[in-house]
């Protein structure tokens, strides 16, 4: 199956145009991954009551290093031109992007002070279950709806060419893929079942949110002067119009 955007994509990063460059790529992602991985499950053995401070922390260090993925455009532009995305993307957005995922998954094995064993804890667990499922079904239909060269931010670096995608869940949601990852991460909190990770549930969405509001909205208003009243209008990851939200999740439009 053809995924969508792949095309389009590989016509501005080279390496994917051959096997060996795909290889690589995946291999430093994994590689950033398992080693954010290492280190949390170091932390986790030496110094457990360091969490969720250092889950935080680490969660935050990816997003500055993605950051730099747009702060330096320009620079990169005059450096390397038509490679620019390229070079940028392979030294801040892998990195970045492999610490954040790890950080997500970190929720899951968290440790701490277990919740007690009342009767609300089958109803943490159930939401947590819930929270996953749909998480999971939001981030994997963003990938078929809005297709790789998107979701890569392709367009940062190129808006002149930049594609139109109309879908029905940018009337309930501003940010899918954001809204997806928030939910995971707040599912596997619950499904962990201690008070840390609880904690960690609370105080994500107000990270995401700045580095929403600092980092990425900040380019959309400049690309699209309809954004503003746009983002007045629709909020950016919850929603209370779940039978639109599971229409989009399964069947797309």
């Amino acid at each position: 199956m053809d995924l969508p955007g792949i095309e389009q994509l590989k016509q501005h990063f080279p390496d994917l145009q051959t096997r060996a460059g795909a290889l690589n790529l995946a291999a430093r992602a994994i590689g950033f991954f398992a080693l954010t991985t290492a280190f949390f499950l170091l932390t986790d053995a030496l110094i457990p009551d360091w969490q969720p401070d250092g889950q935080i922390l680490v969660m935050a260090l990816g997003f500055l290093v993605l950051s730099r993925f747009f702060a330096r455009r320009e620079p990169f532009r005059e450096r390397y031109g038509v490679l620019a995305y390229r070079q940028a993307f392979v030294r801040y957005a892998v990195p970045g992007l492999a610490v954040v995922f790890a950080s997500v998954a970190h929720c899951a094995y968290l440790p701490g002070l277990a919740v007690p064993r009342v009767w609300w804890q089958s109803l943490l667990r159930l939401a947590g279950a819930y929270f996953t499922v749909v998480g999971v079904g939001l981030c994997l239909r963003a990938v078929l709806t809005f297709g790789f060269d998107n979701l890569t931010m392709l367009y940062v670096y190129f808006p002149d060419q930049s594609r139109m995608v109309d879908s029905s869940i940018y009337g309930v949601l501003r940010h899918p893929v954001y809204a997806g990852a928030l939910r995971v991460m707040l599912g596997l909190c619950l499904l962990n079942g201690t008070w840390q990770a609880l904690v960690f549930a609370l105080i994500a969405p107000l990270g995401v949110t700045g580095w929403v509001r600092l980092v990425e909205e900040p380019e959309l208003l400049a690309r699209f002067p309809d954004y503003a009243e746009y983002r007045a209008r629709v909020p950016a990851f919850w929603t209370l119009r779940i039978v639109k939200l599971w229409r989009f999740l399964l069947a797309g439009d």
